[in-house]
């Protein structure tokens, strides 16, 4: 194809609903994980110290995933696609998974259940953010992942509703000591079968553009080549980091947790030694390609990262602790057989389908507020919001008061979900897409490897019986992360009017 690129036709409503319909059964999958793993690991016998670690799985499992799958999704072409098969890949494991999740018959079990749920979702997940970029226009960015976020919203309502809708129809939530309730049996198995037919919808009903049709629009490498790698230098400082902190940990005796931590630093270390070694030898794997795209990381995606990385620890604090703290301080129980700490959970479940509901229809509020204060002032707001909500949750006892902060939290996840996207869409180079979206959630997975490794040991070391006051760390870090959006330059905003 020759001649001036040409802008990509413009998507019609239901084209934008099906290029990311498939998002609604990820996020069912996602809202039953976040709203009852805690509930089913306490179950199987954890104490609430011991939750963060058991989340482990998940970041370690992300690291990993993410980039690989952005980096080679960038590079499929076939009959199939370029991002299709990617999905239908990750639908497939995360259904076997949520089948799984609530027979596991020890800690262990679960565990390695949530690592495969969120290493499938995560197959799934990366490509769908890139794949907005590949089919729609730039003037219809921000609908486009307006879209995306509203479909999160819905499948959180109902993936965070069901085992409390399931107990309402009469189904029990209550199970014998190390047993998980019949009502998270259920409502799992109904996530199976969204995850897989949602996702399904999108891979029938979407054809995405072939590659001649790509560099018809201006992408000039298709595959993601680059040509020479950059220049890759740090990894001996990411191993002696990873090291220290081993070394602290053994000499202080302090949680064990935090080996973890020093472990993923020295192994990421360890891997950017090993892809500069390959690439001063003329390597041109996976691993060089990725490491070198993470150094040539644009300076506004930088910024980002670390407004990402702060909001993020937030909301894994939000997901791990709720459940104990709701259950203890306004349901007055920590006995998992009992009905009133089910009820607890249960009432958790309300909670985040209710913030959830809230970002459904804030993310199309988002781009008329971002069209009259600025995508950076938006975002600032709505994280602000976010802080005052979590520090609401140390004083509010009555469980329908606690509605009030999902509101301000429903706000804070639309803008977390929208416009960090938004802004990288337009500085990201096109055909890098599925690889930068990857190397972005890095900074979603760092922050819960962290909250998973040192959170717990926070608790433990200083209130051991209080986990009230991790919703306090929550309001800390959204703070800290409306802060770092100052750095973040207004100049370089793509169009935010939807």
């Amino acid at each position: 194809m020759s001649g001036l690129p040409v802008e990509k036709p413009r998507q019609t409503w239901r084209g934008l609903w099906n290029i990311s319909f498939g998002f609604f059964g990820i996020q069912i999958a996602f809202g039953l994980q976040n709203a009852n793993i805690s509930r089913i690991f306490q179950s199987l016998g954890s104490d609430v110290g011991s939750l963060a670690l058991l989340w482990i799985a998940g970041p370690v499992t992300g690291l990993l995933v993410q980039p690989i799958i952005g980096h080679f999704s960038d590079r499929t072409w076939g009959r199939f696609g370029r991002r299709r098969p990617y999905f239908l890949a990750g639908a497939t494991l995360a259904a076997l998974a949520l089948i799984g999740m609530p027979n596991a018959s020890a800690l262990l079990a679960a565990a390695l259940l949530l690592w495969m749920l969120d290493a499938s979702i995560n197959v799934s997940m990366e490509p769908f953010r890139a794949f907005v970029g590949d089919m729609v226009a730039p003037s219809q960015r921000t609908t486009g992942y307006a879209f995306q976020t509203a479909f999160i919203g819905a499948g959180a309502v109902l993936g965070s509703l069901a085992p409390f809708a399931m107990a309402k129809l009469g189904v029990s939530n209550v199970a014998p000591s190390g047993g998980v309730p019949d009502s998270v049996h259920y409502a799992f198995y109904l996530g199976a079968i969204a995850i897989f037919a949602a996702v399904m919808w999108t891979v029938l009903t979407v054809r995405e553009y072939s590659p001649d049709q790509m560099r018809g629009f201006g992408d000039t490498d298709v595959f993601g080549h680059d040509g020479h790698p950059a220049a890759l230098h740090g990894g001996l400082w990411w191993l002696l980091g990873g090291l220290v902190v081993i070394g602290i940990v053994r000499w202080f005796a302090l949680e064990r947790d935090l080996y973890v931590l020093g472990g993923a630093l020295a192994a990421f270390g360890v891997l950017a030694l090993v892809a500069a070694a390959m690439a001063r030898n003329g390597g041109r794997n996976a691993l060089v390609q990725i490491m070198s795209d993470m150094a040539r990381m644009p300076d506004q995606m930088k910024r980002l990262a670390l407004v990402q990385f702060f909001s993020w620890v937030a909301l894994f604090i939000m997901w791990i602790y709720t459940t104990p703290v709701v259950a203890q301080y306004v349901f007055q129980s920590t006995d998992t057989t009992g009905k009133a700490y089910n009820d607890g959970a249960d009432w958790v479940g309300v909670l985040f389908s209710v913030y959830n509901g809230v970002a459904a229809l804030a993310a199309f509020v988002l781009p008329v507020m971002a069209k009259r204060i600025g995508a950076q002032k938006t975002h600032m707001l709505c994280l602000l919001i976010g802080a005052v909500s979590f520090a609401s949750l140390l004083v509010i006892r009555d469980q329908w008061m606690l509605l009030l902060p999902m509101v301000g939290i429903g706000f804070t996840w639309a803008s977390i979900l929208t416009m960090p996207y938004v802004i990288l869409a337009g500085v990201l180079p096109q055909h890098k897409l599925g690889i930068y979206m990857g190397i972005f959630n890095f900074f979603i997975v760092v922050p819960q490897l962290l909250v998973a490794t040192v959170m717990g040991a926070i608790i433990r070391t200083f209130f051991p019986t209080e986990p009230v006051w991790t919703m306090a760390c929550g309001a800390v870090v959204l703070v800290l992360a409306a802060l770092a959006m100052l750095r973040v330059r207004t100049s370089a905003e793509p169009n935010v009017a939807a």
